[in-house]
């Protein structure tokens, strides 16, 4: 059966191959559409089948498939390989199930474009390099994965590459694809050195090898300086993968490509593949107080920050993408307290209620003829009453509300952000108030959208339903939003059941070595949980009902005077905290300065062009003297030649 995990990235690599060589030569999109979908449905089924097995037969250890050596030389041996563990098979499963759904949503989206076969050529790449990504057994088959993902990335955010994006000081889709590629180099950077360090200290690159030698050295490199350095660059990667500060810019103008590449990339995978880094490498951060405490508090405060601009944007997509930004904080938070199978939760609830109101978003923008500004929307239920019934469950489980996905992983979050040793009230009063923050701009999304007064152009926009080949992911999507989370049922409401819940016990083997290291987290029911669950409820309740409020009064009194009262904060929020501009003003201005007036005009031009362009004058000036001498007068050379011999006499009769 473990043999199985060879063929599930194999069917979405041959889907590229057919649709990338012959897609321009296949005239039907149905055939097209068919054939990436099919693939990626392949693997779905594989990935289903390993991941039964590993519920019907629990493993403690990883098992090694291999297919061939890749590196052999010297100490180095580096084999193309993949672990079958429930980590790596969970994300599988996650991967290719959402991905299958938009791949199905994508024929009726991208129908009519001129390059339907590139665009499911790309979207069968992506899921191929994500694959190996999750699966890989060591870190440079990771790695690998890691910038391929970030080359079908720049290919999808970019595809529309000649279409205007209104962005930072972006004009085009392209500059927005080149933007995610640079960042993300960035926090590539740090992976290649955690990498190399990796291997000067463990001498493997395998990661079992490296997380079994960890383990039985932890009381010799508990928080010592080199696990802590391998850890934070490690993060550092992470952050420009899954969009957390400093590196958090470039995920919102992701939003240029097509809306299923933000629901596929930015939502439901490439993003959370910092997650999982961390997540394989638990035994490594649990092993540095000083890593784990930058990881929750980078992540709580991306949380908040992210939450808070999302609360004043009016394009549909960027919401949702600081909402994403956002929710990676939270997910953050979980990895720095401890929390490793929790954060992995999320990864997958959010999976499910984020993929949703991204295609969700995409129907509205596809019935609305490509309009994104939800100001310009409203009453659109009444057209778009499935899109309407499936965005609302999803903004129900991303807001928390009981009983649907998100309530169940994000209440665990905060109460291990508040419990956990590694926590504190601090952080828990962070995510509390992102929470809030989330449940406003969602639900203030979902009333400006679908309710109230119709605020379009009926001469020039009639909105209506997507087709079933779109509608058919959403429905699905919700029923995952709405039931996802009883897989993870925490202890505070069965304290009737003595066993793990069922998430939990199959991550466990996973994380049982960090978990030994960090100690075990108490599931003593404790008053303090039904406190802080039922807080938490009551303030996602209160915020659907203020946004109610404020945004289904047809004269929007109130958001208005909030913004005339507090324009510095509006306009902060409205500019995003002017991240971008800072970049540019103190990193990539003076850089562009320096390029120009130092390098080019100075040292280009003045020194490396002088030289070559001074050597050619200096030669052409001793050339026009030296002409001069060739004036075809006989006598002339004759006198030449004889004050040349008489010379040449004297030098040898008189020496000199």
């Amino acid at each position: 059966m473990y043999e199985l995990i060879k063929f599930i990235p194999l069917f979405p690599l041959l889907g590229f191959l057919i649709n990338g060589i012959f897609g321009k030569k296949i005239k039907s999109e149905s055939a097209i559409g068919g054939i990436a979908s099919a693939m990626v449905g392949i693997s779905f089924i594989l990935s289903f089948l390993l991941f039964w097995d590993l519920l019907s037969n629990p493993i403690e250890k990883p098992v090694i498939v291999s297919f061939f050596t890749w590196i052999a030389t010297g100490q180095i041996n580096i084999e193309i390989a993949y672990q079958v563990d429930q980590l790596s098979v969970l994300f599988a499963l996650i991967i290719t199930g959402i991905g299958f759904l938009i791949h199905i949503y994508s024929i009726g989206y991208m129908h009519g474009d001129r390059s339907f076969y590139r665009f499911f050529s790309y979207l069968n790449l992506f899921i191929f390099m994500m694959l190996n990504l999750v699966l890989a057994s060591n870190y440079l088959l990771t790695f690998l994965g890691w910038e391929g993902v970030g080359l079908a990335s720049y290919l999808l955010i970019g595809f529309w590459y000649d279409q205007k994006f209104e962005g930072t000081r972006i004009t085009w889709t392209g500059d927005a694809g080149m933007k995610a590629f640079v960042v993300n180099r960035i926090g590539d950077f740090g992976f290649i050195v955690a990498m190399l360090l990796i291997y000067v200290t463990f001498n493997t690159l395998n990661y079992q090898e490296v997380a079994n030698a960890a383990a039985s050295q932890y009381g010799t490199l508990m928080n010592s300086g080199i696990i802590t350095a391998i850890t934070l660059m490690m993060f550092l990667g992470t952050t420009g993968k899954s969009a957390q500060l400093p590196l958090s810019v470039w995920l919102p103008d992701a939003m240029a490509g097509p809306t299923p590449v933000s629901a596929l990339i930015h939502a439901a995978t490439m993003v959370t593949a910092g997650i999982f880094l961390i997540a394989r490498n638990s035994v490594l951060f649990s092993l540095s107080e000083t890593s784990m405490l930058t990881v929750a508090i980078v992540g709580a405060v991306t949380a908040i920050l992210a939450a808070s601009v999302g609360l004043v944007q009016n394009d549909i997509k960027k919401v949702l993408a600081y909402s994403t930004v956002s929710q990676l904080g939270f997910m953050f938070v979980a990895l720095g307290v401890g929390a490793f199978y929790i954060g992995v939760f999320h990864v997958m609830t959010h999976a499910f209620f984020k993929g949703l109101l991204f295609l969700a978003a995409g129907s509205v923008i596809h019935g609305m003829h490509h309009e994104q500004n939800i100001k310009k929307m409203g009453g659109l239920k009444h057209y778009m009453p499935t899109t309407y019934k499936t965005f609302f469950v999803g903004t129900l489980a991303i807001a928390g509300i009981p009983f649907f996905s998100g309530f169940f992983s994000k209440d665990e979050i905060l109460w291990y952000a508040f419990s956990s040793p590694h926590g504190g009230i601090l952080l828990w009063l962070t995510l509390a108030v992102s929470a809030m923050f989330t449940a406003f701009y969602m639900f203030r999304l979902l009333y400006l959208t679908f309710d109230g007064k119709e605020r379009f152009d009926h001469h020039h926009v009639h909105p209506h339903e997507s087709p079933k080949t779109m509608t058919f992911a959403l429905v699905v999507l919700a029923i995952l939003s709405a039931l996802g989370g009883f897989v993870n049922i925490p202890h505070a409401l069965t304290p009737w059941v003595h066993s793990n819940p069922p998430f939990m016990e199959f991550l466990s083997p996973v994380f049982a070595q960090a978990n030994f290291i960090l100690g075990e987290h108490s599931h003593e029911i404790k008053p303090e949980m039904y406190i802080l669950m039922l807080l938490a409820t009551a303030v996602a309740i209160s915020m659907m009902f203020l946004a109610k409020k404020w945004y289904l009064d047809p004269s929007w009194k109130k958001p208005r005077q909030l913004a005339k009262e507090h324009g510095f904060s509006y306009r902060l929020l409205l500019n995003k905290y002017k991240l971008d501009e800072f970049y540019f003003f103190t990193i990539i201005d003076p850089i562009i300065a320096l390029s120009r007036s130092g390098l080019w005009k100075f040292f280009d031009i003045g020194i490396i062009d002088g030289i070559i362009n001074g050597s050619a004058k200096a030669t052409s000036v001793v050339a026009e003297n030296l002409r001069k001498m060739q004036t075809g007068i006989v006598q002339n050379y004759a006198l030449i030649m004889m004050v040349g011999i008489i010379a040449v006499i004297s030098i040898m009769i008189f020496g000199f």
